[in-house]
């Protein structure tokens, strides 16, 4: 039995296994490479940078996200002992958020934020969001190309959130900025010392207008998801303030960050996979299906951590009390001990238990109005546009290890002879 002082995790060449590793271009760019050689080596490994265990195989990362504890968010008197009092307003809004809580504070805000996130509120969406889609691509369907995140999946769930949350849709491009500067702290081991000033005050920035609409809608309440948080109520307990605006927060980079890295992603993927792509655009109805194999084959989320709530053996590894464990998702997504043959695209997949939206009761809550978007997203550009293809090379992937996704992706493309005709 192994622990961390005991625990191997040295490559052939001498160098050793480090999810720091996945914040350099080359491995962004093809993550699963680098996976895939970390859980050949051990599916449960000591990393000495990161200081945690890293959990890459399906069955141990399904047990670290169902069993381990969520409560990991440092306490603002730790940050300032480590002199990182410059995090402590991060600090402060995470202990607000149901990603960092354990039940029963988790089962509580779970609950209060279900009934405001009901299935007909989503589904009360779907016009809008065909509409949104179909505006976003006729803004470019006459060029013949497009960026296909600047010009289209940045905007689609900004808009589409924003609509959700009942704040006005003109906002959308600051809130996009707020949040994707927030979204730095959620996804990345590491931050830029020069970027730390731009994103506190991206998150000064964000609570301020979040509290200002809150005012706002004590007045006039409407049936946005702000409001309907405010006014949640299950057995006689509400949100406070503070979890309005943190849960606000954490939704907005969860129906953001994710949905237009999944749509970008996974387009890129199609176009990788040119037969699936026309497999796709021929078989429509089976957009449920590929949009499971997308979020499995192109992970959004890459990882999530958890703290070990007793000592315990995971991986045949002892795993003391209160270690952190890194479990990654991305690689248990992709582990063959769980999906015949994994790095294969495959868009009929019918055993799909993927780990993208997480699992049990941290599983994430906004999922269908993600799925519901993207078939969306994919079923109209796949009708709207022919022969997309790629026209920039190399391809450039954000400094996110957590949230992956693409800084730009230029495309080109033929409208569709139908839509042309329909309009002429």
């Amino acid at each position: 039995m192994q622990d961390q002082t005991t625990a191997k995790n040295n490559q052939p060449d001498g160098k050793v296994f480090t999810l720091l590793q996945t914040l350099d271009q080359a491995v962004l760019a093809k993550p699963h490479h680098y996976y895939r050689a970390m859980r050949e080596n051990d599916s449960v490994y000591w990393d000495p940078y990161m200081h945690a265990w890293v959990v890459t195989g399906y069955a141990e990362v399904l047990e670290v996200i169902t069993s381990y504890s969520s409560d990991r968010a440092p306490t603002p008197a730790h940050l300032e002992e480590l002199g990182l009092d410059f995090m402590k307003p991060f600090a402060e809004m995470m202990t607000q958020q149901m990603l960092f809580m354990d039940a029963p504070m988790h089962s509580r805000l779970r609950a209060l934020c279900t009934t405001a996130f009901t299935p007909s509120k989503v589904d009360s969406l779907r016009t809008a969001i065909q509409s949104i889609t179909d505006e976003l691509i006729d803004s470019s369907i006459e060029r013949g190309h497009m960026d296909l995140i600047a010009d289209f999946s940045l905007h689609l769930p900004a808009i589409v959130t924003a609509n959700l949350m009942g704040v006005p849709a003109s906002d959308h491009t600051q809130l996009g900025i707020w949040v994707s500067d927030i979204a730095e702290v959620h996804g990345n081991f590491q931050h830029h010392p020069t970027r730390v000033s731009t994103i506190l005050q991206s998150l000064v920035d964000m609570k301020g207008y979040v509290k200002d609409r809150m005012n706002e809608l004590r007045l006039h309440p409407n049936g946005g998801l702000i409001s309907s948080l405010m006014n949640a109520d299950v057995n006689g307990q509400k949100l406070t303030d503070d979890e309005v605006v943190a849960t606000t927060i954490v939704t907005m980079i969860g129906g953001h960050e994710t949905t237009t890295n999944l749509i970008a992603s996974g387009f890129l993927t199609l176009l990788e996979n040119p037969a699936s792509l026309e497999q796709l655009r021929s078989k429509p109805e089976i957009a449920g299906s590929a949009i499971e194999e997308l979020l499995r084959f192109e992970s959004p989320v890459q990882h999530t951590a958890r703290i070990a709530p007793t000592d315990s053996v995971l991986g045949k590894k002892q795993i003391r009390k209160g270690a952190k464990v890194v479990a990654v998702l991305a690689a248990a997504n992709r582990d063959p001990s769980r999906f015949a043959d994994p790095d294969k695209l495959d868009l009929l997949r019918s055993d799909n238990r993927h780990l993208a939206f997480g699992w049990a009761s941290h599983f994430c809550f906004g999922a269908p109005l993600a799925r519901m978007e993207t078939q969306i997203a994919f079923a109209t550009l796949l009708r709207r546009i022919h022969e997309p293809a790629l026209s920039e090379s190399p391809l450039r992937w954000r400094s996110n290890s957590g949230l992956r996704g693409l800084n730009s992706l230029n495309i080109t493309f033929r409208a569709s002879d139908r839509v042309q005709s329909v309009r002429s």
